[in-house]
C-alpha cells in the first residue's frame, strides 16, 4: 500500500513519482499485453463493450434461460436416442421434463418458452422402434406368454353385460 500524498505536493508530481518508483522496482514487467497495441484502439466503443469483453475473456455466453432450456431439451432428445436402455431414456427425459414443467409454472426471462414436456412413453416406443430386433425375433411379453386361467376361451366384460341384459329381459 502506498503512503498518503504529502500535503505540499501536487497530485501530478506525487503520482508520477509513484509510477517511476514502481517501474524501477519492476512491478510493471511481464504484464499481459506488454509491448502490444491496445486491442480495439481507434474503433468506436459499442454499447456494453466491457461486458462483452469480459464474456469473451471468460469463455462465457449469455443465452436467455428460455433459449438455454430449449437447447437442453434438444440435447436431451438426442441423448435419449443414443441411450442404451429404456430406463436410461426415461431418466434423461424425466430430468428435462422437471425443468420444463418448472419453467412453465414460473416463466423465465427472455423469449417465450414454447416447450411442452416430453411424452416419455412415446419416446420410449420410438426408441424401441429405432433399435434392431434381437436375433430370433422379439420375446413374447409376460402377459401374452402366460396361459389364462379357465382355458383358452375367455369372455370380455362387455359380453357379460350383454348376457345379463338378455337374462333380465
Amino acid at each position: 500500500m502506498t503512503e498518503r500524498k504529502p500535503i505540499g505536493v501536487s497530485f501530478e508530481t506525487w503520482i508520477d513519482r509513484q509510477i517511476r518508483e514502481a517501474t524501477e522496482r519492476g512491478e510493471f514487467d511481464d504484464l499481459p499485453g506488454a509491448g502490444k497495441p491496445i486491442p480495439g484502439a481507434g474503433r468506436p466503443l459499442e454499447e456494453m463493450w466491457w461486458i462483452k469483453q469480459k464474456l469473451r475473456s471468460e469463455n462465457l455466453t449469455y443465452v436467455p434461460p428460455s433459449l438455454a432450456l430449449r437447447k437442453e431439451a434438444e440435447r436431451a432428445r438426442e441423448e435419449a436416442a443414443r441411450a442404451r436402455s429404456e430406463d436410461e431414456v426415461r431418466a434423461i427425459l424425466d430430468q428435462v421434463n422437471k425443468k420444463i414443467v418448472e419453467a412453465i409454472r414460473t416463466p423465465p426471462p427472455g423469449p417465450p418458452l414454447a416447450l411442452v414436456p416430453f411424452n416419455v412413453e412415446r419416446a420410449v416406443e420410438e426408441w424401441r422402434r429405432s433399435r434392431p430386433e434381437p436375433p430370433g425375433g422379439p420375446e413374447p411379453r409376460a402377459e401374452q406368454a402366460a396361459p389364462r386361467p379357465g382355458g383358452s376361451r375367455t369372455r370380455s366384460p362387455s359380453n357379460w353385460w350383454k348376457r345379463r341384459a338378455k337374462g333380465s329381459a
